[in-house]
Parts: structure tokens; sequence; C-alpha cells
């Protein structure tokens, strides 16, 4: 995201989630232009103002993932004052170098399979690839660690969803997925507003993740060529389950076709027809959301969204009825850590991955509501496939 461009308005905010999805480009390509999401917020020297420390223990954490997007050192784990990064790992041996580097740790394996058997290591970070994240994750719980994820939760499988859920539930370690919306200036000021009575029950909501590419991206085994995308959902969810904590609980989804050959269905391992997909869902509140993700729509790109409550809006600026609102500002960063891309949402998502470990809490991304975002996109697929039926969400408390 835009950092210039969040400051003058919340609701022209871009931070497109190129991130999280692993994209990945030629390393020329990469010099000349950041990758979507990537362009680091300028520094600001009050960022650590009023940062108070927990506790001085320091939190040993292995990372796993590179890739050309340099995903696994983008979040400032190595630079947090309650972290030693104490090993590293990446399938590709030159990637798995540079992160060693890029993180200041001596140790790497070649596999995360190797990685978790560390017994010094108390947290993973898996910036793998979508398809394995379910799996990946899984593993690391079963060797008693906690887990950050990179977006999103399961790579189009309720069984998967299912097996993760039950998995953190059984081990009562700490599972948090790197939802990148959640910390944007607008969505905080959101949650902020709604716990503060500002909207009351939210009637509507929009959320919007438009990423185009005249090219097409590549990938780890090549997982985004023909991705649905409604499988890739969580930047525009996050709009109303960042705001408000709640879920979708059934939803009826329109696609439309690509205009792109190598995400027609014969040339995309998900037979996938459709480079747009258009969510309208049902909230838990009894509202209602209205849900976009495009891969096809040149122009105006990004994540963004707004809402509308019973007793106000954030339409760019909050307008409603409660005139005693909160001081609403980001929470200070461990000094060290950078803000980040996506808007300097990056450092404040390994903070409160590593708060809540040191505090024994729930983080703001738990495992409840990372897959209330990504199961919603599954099923909206699954509704598109089907002319937009309408169709029934699984749901996920704790």
């Amino acid at each position: 995201m835009n950092d210039s461009t969040s400051r003058r308005s919340f609701l022209q905010a871009v931070g497109a989630g190129a991130a999280a999805a692993g994209l990945v480009g030629s390393a020329s390509a990469q010099q000349k232009k950041p990758i979507q999401g990537f362009e680091e917020a300028p520094a600001d020297p009050n960022a650590s103002k009023g940062w108070k420390r927990v506790s001085d223990r320091k939190i040993r954490v292995g990372i796993v993932g590179y890739g050309v997007c340099r995903f696994g050192a983008a979040f400032s784990f190595q630079d947090h004052p309650n972290v030693e990064v104490v090993a590293v790992s990446d399938l590709f041996p030159d990637r798995c170098a540079n992160l060693a580097k890029a993180c200041r740790c001596k140790k790497t394996y070649p596999s995360l399979e190797e990685l978790v058997k560390d017994e010094r290591i108390e947290a993973v970070f898996c910036a793998t690839d979508a398809p394995s994240h379910a799996r990946h994750c899984m593993e690391v719980l079963k060797h008693g660690k906690h887990v950050a994820c990179a977006v999103p939760a399961a790579h189009g499988s309720l069984e998967d969803a299912a097996k993760l859920f039950e998995t953190v539930k059984s081990t009562g370690k700490t599972y948090m997925m790197f939802e990148t919306s959640y910390f944007h200036e607008d969505v905080h000021a959101m949650r902020e507003i709604y716990k503060a009575g500002g909207f009351g029950k939210l009637v509507y909501s929009e959320g919007e993740y438009y990423h185009y590419n005249v090219e097409q991206i590549d990938s780890y085994k090549g997982w985004r060529r023909g991705l649905p995308p409604q499988w890739y959902p969580t930047h525009s969810n996050a709009y109303y389950t960042g705001v408000t904590g709640g879920s979708f609980t059934e939803v009826s989804c329109m696609g439309i076709p690509s205009l792109k050959k190598l995400l027609q269905p014969a040339n995309n391992r998900y037979k996938n027809p459709f480079g747009t997909e258009i969510a309208l869902l049902r909230t838990s509140e009894g509202g209602m959301a209205r849900m976009a993700v495009s891969w096809d729509t040149p122009g105006d790109s990004g994540e963004k969204g707004r809402v509308r409550g019973q007793q106000g809006t954030f339409y760019g600026k909050y307008q409603g009825l409660e005139k005693k609102l909160p001081a609403i500002k980001r929470p200070p960063l461990p000094p060290g850590v950078k803000a980040g891309g996506h808007g300097g949402s990056h450092g404040q998502l390994t903070s409160e991955f590593v708060t809540a470990i040191l505090e024994d809490r729930k983080p703001l991304v738990d495992i409840a509501q990372a897959l209330n975002m990504t199961v919603a996109g599954i099923v909206a697929h699954q509704s598109a496939l089907k002319d937009g039926e309408l169709m029934k969400i699984p749901q996920y408390k704790i």
C-alpha cells in the first residue's frame, strides 16, 4: 500500500496482497518496481513512542520461506527485541542462504519438516506457498510450537480447514494468520470505532482486493496460475471480519470468465474459468457484505473497503451519531521493528503475534477468524461454479 496515499484518505488506501500470496517475478523486474504491497512505509521517528516491554524473554523463532518476494524476512522478526531468529529454511539453497543473511541467522535447514525438529525453536513463521499452508502449520503445531502463517489459512479445501482447526484446538498452541488488512490504518480505525459502539451493528460492508498483472506472475510449482479469486479472499473479507470479529454465514457468488489465456480452464490445474468473483454474503450480525476479488481488472488496485452501521459509517472517515470516539492510532512498534509493507502493517502483525505469546492470550487474527475469512471464499467459489447458488458457510468459534 502506498503510505502517502493512506495518509490522505483511508478510502483510497491500497496495499495489494501480492505479499501473502507469495507472488514472484523476475529478479530484474523486482529491482525496477517493488512487488505490489511491498512498498516500504516511510520511517516514522515516533513509531515506538509509548511502547512498553511486556517481558524480557526472547522467543526463539524459525522462519520458513523466502522466494523472490523475500517474504520470510519482510516482517521484521529479526529486529524484534523479544525475538531471536535461531534457524531458517527454504527449499532452494540460494534462497535459504539469503534468508539466513537477511535474518542474521547462521543455522539453516533444507525443509520445514527438518526445521521443526529443532528443539530450541518455540515458534515458526510459515511464509511458504499457499497450497502448503495448512499442512505446514499442522506440522509445526504437532511438534509443540506456536505458528504464524501467511494468508490464506487453507488452500481451497474445507477438509484441510477443519483439520487445521482441530489441530490448533488440540495442541493449545498459538496460531495467527498474518492478514495485512487488519493493520491497515482504515481497518484498525473501523475496529476501534466498532468496539466503542460508533457503528452499532453493521448493516453493510464492502471489501475489495484487486491485483492485475499483464503477464502471469510466477509462483512455486505454478500454484498461482488460474487460482480461483475467492480462494484468496482474506484481503477483502477482512473489511468485515477484521472490523467486527464476526463471520459470514451464507453466500451467493457470481464469477466472470477471464480474458487471459493462462487463466482459462484448459490451462490451469484448478479448471477455474474465473478471473473475477464477486460474493454477496450474509454476516453473523444479520447484515450483508459484498466482497470482490479480481485478477482481471486493470487500473485501480489494492485492498480497500468501507462499512455502514446502524449508528454510523466509514467511507474514508467516520460519520455518525457517536460523538465521543477514542483517539485512534495504531499501536506503537517495538524499537527497531520496521513498519514494512502493506501500508505499514508488517511490523504490527509481528508485534501482535510475539506479544500474544508472551502474554499467553489469543492473537488478533486467531484460528477462528483466519478460517472464517478463508472458508467463506472457498464456499463462494463453489457458489460461482453453480451460477450463484446460495450456500451455507461452515462456522468456526473458539
